[in-house]
């Protein structure tokens, strides 16, 4: 058993307490930027789109975020109405669609290409998901069900989320998976067309290993007004939607890319111009 006593709190200045989940989140963000800034130099963005669309993604992130965590908790929360604005609960797919769609609604009101913003963000997206999850090991939260699996984590620190039992890690599943995920788009950013490709590729690699890892992750099943869906949590559930439209619709664009190939000159590099339009 590997046992975890940090505290999750870093520093605090005066009242105000600092935890390391927060500095990771933090952390992760400026790298999701650079990541981004270097992306776009290549295709030839303006940086200007990064730091617009990037501030409507924390906005659009942090609403959404909170708002799938209240449906999901919806019982608790209609008792304790009070609580519902607040940012003690967050869901990691809420801040994803939540960012989707603001930056969606960015690039609409701007006229530029969502699929190219999408691909320029996408590696370094699922990279900063991993440096998050090293916030989630520390803080206890998003942890496993009991095992007696040999790396299996027990918290010992008494301000942790984290369980004093021994329990899946996780947080180290979500770190893994999501490295594994950035060294396969981070290969491919340069080769998967059409425009666009590389953004659907994230999803459904973020969702197949976030669904799987879910099943030894605690959580109940959810349930919306009395109604269950096979046990699954709602997590699942989206991942599952997730899935269901990105893996065809990523097959469909490809294939239809690679029959207009011929057509088309071949499959080189397409111009900058032609790279700030919709695909």
């Amino acid at each position: 058993m590997i046992n975890i006593g940090i505290n999750p709190i870093a520093f605090s200045i005066g009242v105000f307490e600092v935890r390391w989940y927060g500095i990771m989140v933090v952390l992760a963000v400026v790298v999701v930027i650079i990541m981004a800034l270097r992306e776009a130099k290549r295709v030839g963005l303006a940086e200007e789109h990064i730091y617009n669309a990037g501030l409507w993604a924390i906005i659009g992130g942090v609403i959404v975020s909170r708002l799938l965590h209240v449906i999901d908790k919806w019982d608790y929360y209609m008792a304790n109405p009070v609580q519902i604005v607040g940012f003690e609960g967050l869901t990691v797919y809420g801040a994803i669609l939540g960012a989707l769609l603001a930056i969606l609604i960015y690039c609409w009101v701007k006229k530029i290409s969502f699929w190219l913003i999408g691909d320029v963000a996408a590696p370094g997206a699922i990279l900063g998901q991993a440096i998050g999850r090293i916030g989630c090991l520390i803080n206890g939260c998003c942890y496993g069900l009991p095992t007696s699996l040999p790396w299996a984590v027990v918290y010992t620190y008494p301000g942790s989320y984290g369980p004093a039992e021994a329990v899946h890690p996780t947080q180290i599943y979500h770190l893994i998976w999501n490295l594994i995920g950035f060294g396969i788009l981070w290969s491919l950013r340069r080769r998967l067309k059409p425009q666009g490709s590389l953004f659907l590729l994230y999803l459904a690699l973020y969702a197949a290993g976030d669904l799987s890892i879910r099943f030894v992750r605690e959580g109940g099943p959810f349930n919306f007004f009395g109604l269950q869906f096979f046990g699954l949590q709602q997590a699942q559930l989206i991942g599952i939607a997730i899935l269901v439209v990105t893996v065809p619709w990523l097959i469909i664009r490809m294939w239809r890319a690679r029959a207009q190939a011929p057509t088309t000159g071949g499959s080189g590099e397409v111009n900058r111009t032609e790279r700030n339009r919709g695909a």
